[in-house]
């Protein structure tokens, strides 16, 4: 059985995200979740701790994401390109990294016109996260792009 650029390439999403939504949201520890965006410049806060929690956070982010993407290339006969899969989690660690520290998606959204919306937290919409939650899914098709782009 061959499996096509296009199924490997919506098979490595689907696990790339449903990964993603488990690390970041049962697998991530309450203090990683409050620290990673921490910096210096606001009264009381660390950039070494913000940037420790950031990594350990990242660390097991991309440790899901490997693990659904070896195990579901497995069940699924996907036959993922090994050296395509790390170049895909590179970018999902580094793209993470940049947009849990928060500044750098912050300072994203106020040159792109989206300031105002970052910092709403009000009407049951909280514009930070989702415009967290966009770079995120956005990267990731990137990221599954290049997984599937050659099977071994």
């Amino acid at each position: 059985m061959t499996t096509s650029t296009a199924a490997r390439f919506a098979a490595s999403y689907a696990l790339l995200r449903v990964a993603a939504d488990v690390a970041d949201h049962w697998v991530q520890n309450d203090h990683q979740a409050s620290t990673k965006g921490q910096h210096d410049h606001v009264e009381g806060q660390s950039t070494a701790a913000g940037r420790r929690a950031c990594l350990a956070h990242v660390t097991s982010y991309v440790a899901a994401q490997a693990a659904a993407l070896a195990v579901g290339s497995k069940l699924l006969g996907l036959k993922l390109s090994p050296a395509r899969v790390v170049g895909a989690l590179v970018i999902s660690a580094v793209t993470h990294y940049a947009a849990d520290r928060r500044e750098p998606l912050r300072k994203l959204a106020d040159a792109t016109g989206k300031g105002t919306f970052v910092r709403l937290a009000d009407h049951g919409m909280n514009g930070a996260y989702a415009l967290d939650q966009a770079w995120h899914h956005g990267w990731e098709t990137l990221a599954a792009a290049i997984a599937a782009g050659g099977a071994r």
